[in-house]
């Protein structure tokens, strides 16, 4: 899914093109799966007329402050993106609209047109986004609820390494944990464990001081470096594990073999020969797949499709051998990658789950319905005609059990 780096792009492609205009026409889709608890009539009209006053983000949510309240608000889910016409906007290899495709696109959920004539829309492909209008977006879910983000909220060393002290789960687990740090997902989590030479399933707390240290500097260069190129895989460095890691197919980063095994109840890719655990202890993934959805209140949803069901980490024998680190370079990557094309399981669930488990509910149909006129931060199937809306992903859902915090949706490496 896209991660902190790709809706940062998003975040800034809409501060620099959109800010200081007025809203002329709102078009929301009739999905009431994406657009969460509000009427596309409604939300419509609480946009047109409005004037953008800045784009904000945190982890891996957006919103856009108006110049008076409610906000929309954006979690983008497994295939959220933000398409301005005309302007290039770097996005998540799996969320792409073809330039030839139909405009607004048959995916779009929120499509605004600006006073000078500018068009922008929100699209999601595979219906794992939640759109929100909230009339303070920091203060209610999901964003109220996520732990410090990974760009513009650094821990301290100290505060870092303090906070890991206290945590007796999978260090991969706890990276994915929204309410820890905010923004990292499944290929970053993986990008900055290879880069500091830890295992996935080392148990957090028992990582020294060093390896902690380690871990937070790796943390902040690949989140920096990411957002510095606009999330553009393709000036990654050569080096990072990121090029290599999809599909699990059999490969090699830096000359060593990469393999896989499930890490906070997502599919992990890791070098074993540098990545060894440490000390005595490690977790032991267990667990089934299951289907999970949103229960459709506030912020409390996860809203996933298929993934593996984490569970309480068991505390097993490990092997004891020396850590290393490695810096990330600065070298950059020239060779085509389909950068996130391999992603296949839903990776979305920012906030943690409260909701009840209940029973299967029939695809929803998506509709587009007509419109009426009427701050500075830190860089970086069916057959039918083109009028039908519909979805290449079944609503296949079933709400998820309570207490689940980590972002657990299991991504295909």
């Amino acid at each position: 899914m896209p991660e902190l780096p790709e809706v940062e792009a998003a975040r800034r492609a809409v501060a620099d093109n959109c800010v200081g205009k007025k809203i002329k026409k709102a078009i929301v889709a009739d999905d009431s799966k994406v657009i969460d608890g509000v009427s596309p009539k409604d939300f419509e009209a609480a946009l047109v007329g409005k004037t953008i006053v800045a784009a904000h983000r945190k982890g891996k949510n957006m919103w856009i402050e108006l110049d008076s309240p409610p906000f929309p608000s954006f979690q983008f889910g497994m295939s959220g993106a933000v398409y301005i016409k005309g302007v290039a906007v770097t996005k998540y290899k799996r969320s792409a609209v073809k330039d030839t495709d139909e405009w607004p696109s048959k995916y779009s959920k929120l499509f605004v047109e600006l006073a000078d004539g500018l068009e922008f829309s929100f699209t999601d492909k595979r219906r794992f986004a939640r759109v929100r209008l909230l009339e303070n977006p920091v203060s209610m879910p999901p964003i109220s609820e996520l732990g410090p983000d990974a760009l513009r909220e650094p821990m301290t060393e100290d505060e870092f390494c303090n906070s890991l002290r206290k945590k007796n789960i999978g260090i991969k687990a706890l990276l994915l944990d929204q309410n820890f740090i905010s923004g990292i997902g499944n290929w970053m989590a993986d990008e900055v464990l290879y880069q500091a030479r830890i295992h996935p399933l080392q148990t957090a707390s028992s990582l020294s001081k060093e390896s902690c240290a380690t871990l937070l500097k790796c943390i902040d260069e690949v989140t920096d470096f990411a957002v510095e190129v606009d999330a553009d895989s393709l000036r990654f460095p050569i080096e990072w594990l990121f090029h290599f890691r999809w599909g699990k197919k059999p490969g090699k980063v830096n000359g060593k073999k990469i393999d896989f095994i499930k890490a906070g109840g997502r599919t992990t890719a890791y070098v074993s020969e540098l990545q060894k655990l440490t000390g005595n202890q490690a977790v032991k993934e267990t667990g089934k797949r299951s289907k999970r959805s949103t229960s459709g209140k506030g912020g409390s949803a996860d809203e996933s499709g298929s993934e593996d069901e984490p569970t309480e980490p068991k505390v097993v024998k490990g092997r004891k051998t020396s850590s290393g680190r490695n810096a990330s370079s600065k070298k950059r990557y020239n060779a085509s990658v389909e950068d996130t094309d391999g992603d296949e399981d839903e990776d979305n669930n920012d906030v943690p789950s409260k909701s009840k488990r209940g029973a299967k509910k029939p695809p929803a149909k998506s509709k587009l319905k007509g419109g009426k006129n009427g701050d500075s931060q830190r860089q970086t199937r069916g057959k039918g005609g083109a009028a039908k809306r519909n979805h290449e992903e079944s609503d296949d859902d079933l709400s998820n059990s309570s207490g689940n915090r980590v972002e657990d949706e299991e991504e295909e490496a």
